[in-house]
């Protein structure tokens, strides 16, 4: 997050007479422009966001996790400037399946007060390629790209440019055709958000298409996404991130990922989730929680986990998914999506009694059986781009409603934490 010396940003005059002035991403002060990350790290190529602070990267191994929090999702540059032209020199990683469907170029949105006015997409970056079907990565260093987005409004303006949700991107430097300064506080609510793929955005085609993004721009709301793929398992780590993050508003989306890495069984997701929701609350005692269930997922509806990666359809050059447990196995606790609901409902009511600014919001009324029936999951797992916007419509209109547990949005009071 940022800090009291981040407040000002300084620039440097060069040579060119298009974008005279240069902001250095890799200095300091940068830090005051990058919203949506919880920690920055400098690495003597760009300024890498995280979504996970380092204590909490240095608790856990698992190169999924590496990547999904260095995903950016949901974090964007923010400035004041009267600019009419804007480039963005990057260093992206792209992620390269053999046998799989080429992934197109992250895409970087770029909003005008609050309005879409330009995309564009980094070629070249580094490259990570990993074996589907062994695990075995291979890393090979590339070159930056530069982005350049022109014809903006001739007046001092908001400017965003939303990163790629899917694609590891190291910031290098901003040139812009006039100064730049970091937005003022428009004592906008902070929503902070955890789930999975499906809130990291697995699908979504561009970054302020993934759901969560939606729903924020929707309901005017400062987002810090951790909805960090694979890996929405209740670490312990994630909960101590969430507590120590300033926030006026929570969820947590919990359960797909707990049944498709077949984590824990019904014993220990129990206790879980409450240890989880305790260290949340140790942080913000009163900010209005809202705990989210699965959306309806075919697969794991009454069938346990482990997902695995349909290696018939990757032989085809489809990606897709498949449950492999037994669904006569939830009798000695394996988990189901709809034995987590319930759970995940009981435990909200229970707790209730004692935290009234605790709520539930069962996943289905965001994407339940009608809507796969009209817009099917296409790998078995993730919603493809359209379902994206209907559930970040739907989390809107229901988390952002005038009765709804984060209600209609005003002007945030002091953030806890």
């Amino acid at each position: 997050m940022r800090t009291e010396h981040d407040a000002q940003i300084t620039t440097s005059l060069t040579t060119s007479h298009t974008t005279p002035f240069t902001t250095s991403l890799t200095a300091p002060p940068a830090a005051a422009l990058v919203r949506g990350a919880l920690d920055l790290e400098r690495t003597g190529r760009g300024l890498l966001p995280h979504r996970l602070p380092a204590r909490a990267r240095a608790q856990c191994a698992d190169p999924q996790l590496a990547q999904a929090e260095s995903q950016p999702s949901g974090v964007r540059l923010a400035f004041r400037t009267r600019a009419t032209t804007v480039e963005l020199e990057t260093l992206p990683t792209k992620r390269v399946h053999p046998g799989a469907p080429p992934r197109p170029d992250g895409v970087y949105d770029l909003l005008v007060d609050g309005v879409p006015h330009g995309e564009a997409t980094a070629a070249g970056g580094d490259t990570l390629t990993v074996d589907l079907a062994t695990g075995a990565a291979e890393h090979h260093p590339g070159e930056p790209a530069v982005l350049r987005f022109t014809g903006l409004p001739d007046r001092e303006k908001d400017v965003e440019i939303w990163l790629p949700h899917n694609e590891t991107t190291e910031l290098v430097a901003l040139r812009t055709d006039a100064a730049v300064a970091p937005v003022a506080d428009r004592g906008r609510k902070v929503w902070l958000h955890h789930g999975s793929s499906i809130s990291h955005g697995s699908n979504a085609v561009r970054p302020t298409g993934v759901w969560p993004v939606r729903a924020a721009l929707l309901a005017g709301a400062e987002l810090v996404n951790l909805g960090l793929a694979g890996s929405a398992l209740l670490d312990p780590f994630t909960a101590r991130a969430m507590r120590d993050t300033p926030a006026d508003l929570i969820s947590v989306k919990i359960g797909i990922n707990l049944v498709n890495a077949d984590l824990m069984r019904l014993r220990a997701f129990g206790p879980a989730v409450h240890g989880f929701l305790d260290t949340v609350r140790e942080g913000h005692p009163t900010a209005p929680l809202l705990v989210v269930s699965p959306l309806y997922c075919p697969i794991h509806e009454e069938t346990p986990g482990p997902a695995a990666f349909d290696l018939s359809g990757l032989a085809e050059g489809r990606l897709g998914f498949k449950a492999t447990g037994d669904p006569a196995e939830v009798a000695a606790g394996k988990l189901t999506l709809t034995v987590i609901r319930e759970e995940l409902a009981r435990i909200v009511r229970e707790r209730r009694a004692d935290d009234p600014n605790l709520h539930h919001l069962d996943g289905r009324s965001l994407y339940g059986a009608d809507d796969h029936a009209e817009l099917p999951l296409p790998d078995g797992l993730h919603p493809d781009a359209a379902t994206h916007l209907r559930v970040g419509d739907r989390f809107a209109a229901l988390a952002f409603a005038q009765d709804g547990p984060f209600g209609p949005l005003g002007p945030s009071g002091p953030r806890t934490r």
